[in-house]
């Protein structure tokens, strides 16, 4: 009698952060992705309760890509007692040491401000995880290739794919024994300015499949949005600040910066990077190129080569509270790209109550941001203790989106060798779910569901 595999999700569910998913077959455990959850408290609440399964048990963690919402939870999970192989591609582990190390700095730094500043409701706040957590969470990490087929035991393997969402983004093809399940973790644009679009989907039983972008499609980019953004901002005489995630964001942002610049299109005026974890993600990025990365489209690693050049980086504290003084215009950008935490926080309380200034907002914003409420035209928000009143222009960009929309996740579908026996839809806000799910059903005539948080299903 064969033995039979379940999948229990434990995050991104009703949400797009915390991803979370445990496969269990014959007494092996597999968890695909250990995210961070971000956004709404009560989401937030869940990286501190006990994970439904004892992480002593958890044999082998996977990681679809190296953002927080994917891998911020794995030093967590390694301070409660897991030990076994974390497997992801080589460049999500050189991302994921980044990411990681910056994570716990920021915890870090926020719970002695709250201790400090006496708002925290806990006494004293204290961090999810140390510097400690993380260093011994980076020492499991097994790196292997794109497009290999990975034993991780008897009977258990994986193989990894090209996601095209961030650099080292990979989907997740699982088998244990005769069950086959594949997780596209998030998936990438089919013209991402530079990375190739995602491989097509395996054959597989069951299919787990983001939802971020799942009830629109983007709009056509406008190529004027940006630069009469900035025009505008330095003709009133203020500064452009942009919350820009540090992985990938950043160095679109720069990128089209400097295509309008060298066109004439906006002054040239300084743009600081002020975000240590970003200067050295876009390292990855420039190694990435320089050994010629698959990932990478071939126009796109010669403009690696240049991306920063006019660009200064903002490495210490001091230097980045130098920004917000009075003096000439300038573009910065800085993390996080959600306004949830870092060094973005102190520029917008600088920055949101003078009229001079602008906000460009580039990516997805999480329901219970601080940058969810600026899109949707919040008049304050709260930042360390205090509200800080919004008087400066928001802006959200359209352009920079690197999530597959409706659309794009729908043709991503279509082009899989057979329908699973089961599609599951996950990582988006319940309206967002639903409806990829309703076309996927309408569209693809397969049995696609919307799970729930902590429920478990039977695989193949």
């Amino acid at each position: 009698m064969a033995t039979q595999t379940s999948l229990t999700f434990l995050g991104a569910v009703d949400t797009v952060t915390g991803s979370r998913f445990l496969l269990e077959s014959d007494g092996t455990r597999v968890l695909v992705d250990a995210g961070l959850y971000q956004g709404l408290a009560v989401h937030r609440r869940r990286n501190w309760e006990p994970l439904p399964v004892d992480p002593r048990t958890i044999d082998h963690v996977l990681l679809t890509h190296a953002h927080l919402d994917h891998t911020g939870y794995l030093p967590r999970l390694v301070r409660d007692g897991f030990a076994g192989r974390v497997t992801c591609t080589r460049t999500t582990a050189e991302l994921a040491a980044i990411v990681l190390r910056d994570s716990a700095h920021l915890q870090q730094e926020d719970a002695r401000y709250a201790n400090t500043a006496g708002f925290s409701k806990h006494h004293p706040a204290l961090p999810l995880y140390g510097d400690h957590d993380v260093e011994r969470a980076l020492a499991l990490i097994d790196p292997v290739e794109l497009d290999t087929d990975v034993a991780l035991a008897p009977g258990v393997g994986v193989r990894l794919a090209r996601a095209g969402h961030i650099l080292g983004s990979a989907t997740v093809d699982v088998r244990l024994g005769e069950s086959h399940a594949s997780f596209s973790g998030d998936l990438g644009r089919p013209r991402h300015p530079l990375l190739r679009p995602p491989e097509d989907p395996p054959v597989a039983d069951t299919l787990v499949v983001e939802s971020t972008y799942g009830d629109r499609a983007h709009p056509a980019p406008d190529p004027d949005q940006l630069a009469d953004a900035i025009c505008r901002t330095v003709e009133r005489g203020g500064s452009v600040l942009v919350p820009a995630f540090a992985v990938d964001r950043t160095e679109l942002v720069l990128l089209e910066l400097r295509r309008l610049m060298g066109e004439g299109r906006i002054p040239e005026v300084p743009v600081f990077v002020d975000s240590p974890m970003a200067l050295a993600a876009l390292e990855v990025y420039r190694r990435a190129a320089a050994r010629g990365a698959p990932e990478l489209r071939r126009e796109a690693r010669a403009l690696m080569a240049d991306l920063d050049v006019g660009v200064q980086g903002v490495h210490d504290p001091e230097s980045s509270m130098r920004l917000n003084r009075p003096g000439r215009p300038s573009i910065v950008i800085s993390a996080s790209g959600m306004a949830s935490g870092g060094r973005v926080l102190h520029h917008l309380a600088h920055q949101l109550p003078e009229r001079r200034n602008t906000v460009l907002l580039t990516g997805y914003q999480t329901d219970g941001t601080r940058g969810r409420q600026l899109a949707e035209g919040a008049r304050q928000v709260k930042i360390h203790g205090r509200y800080v009143p919004v008087r400066a222009e928001v802006v959200a960009l359209t352009g920079f989106s690197v999530h597959a929309d409706a659309r794009e996740t729908l043709e991503w579908l279509g082009r899989a060798p057979r329908p699973p026996r089961t599609l599951y839809v996950v990582h988006g806000e319940p309206a967002s779910a639903a409806a990829l799910a309703r076309e996927i059903s309408v569209e693809l005539g397969w049995t696609a569901v919307v799970p729930s948080y902590g429920e478990r299903v039977l695989v193949g």
